[in-house]
């Protein structure tokens, strides 16, 4: 009964971990963070397989969290996809690190470990798997972005396996 509970607690609490060598933003803010971010780099994932154009849109939430929009456009389908998440400060709202649910009560890290709230962002899931580069617009400076991969490289992920889609498909609805 013992092992059940400890299944059953982490099956509903999902994984919300930071990997070793990440560290959230400290003296995080959050309403400069709101806003569209439009994604630059990615880990491959199976929520995100043939999407291009892909964004997130955060904003507040009446309870206090933060309501998520992750929107892509599928190049097979010739449609968008959308999901809607919701997040909560794991530890207090000065510390990038969240958590997110797409997936009613299962929620997963969301980790912020380098933004200037203007240009850039850099998260992390909840192992090494998981990783993203955003920005506020739809291609992030070449210098930028190779600061950040070689911060990612060295914090552990494996940025040789990084996919890097296509946001110049401006014209697309």
């Amino acid at each position: 009964m013992k092992y059940l509970s400890i299944i059953l607690l982490f099956i509903f609490t999902g994984c919300v971990e930071t990997p070793k060598h990440v560290t959230p933003v400290q003296n995080f803010q959050l309403d400069r963070y709101l806003g569209t971010w439009y994604e630059i780099a990615r880990l491959d994932h199976s929520f995100e397989k043939g999407l291009e154009k892909i964004t997130a849109t955060y904003s507040l939430r009446e309870d206090g969290g933060v309501k998520v929009i992750n929107r892509g456009f599928d190049i097979k389908d010739n449609t968008w996809s959308e999901a809607e998440g919701k997040a909560y400060f794991v530890q207090n709202p000065d510390t990038g690190f969240l958590k997110v649910s797409f997936f009613g009560p299962f929620y997963g890290s969301y980790i912020v470990m380098d933004t200037d709230y203007e240009t850039y962002t850099m998260i992390s899931g909840p192992d090494h798997s998981y990783f993203w580069i955003l920005s506020r617009t739809p291609a992030l400076d070449e210098a930028i972005k190779s600061r950040l991969i070689t911060k990612a490289k060295e914090a552990g992920f494996d940025t040789d396996k990084l996919i890097y889609p296509d946001q110049s498909m401006h014209n697309v609805r």
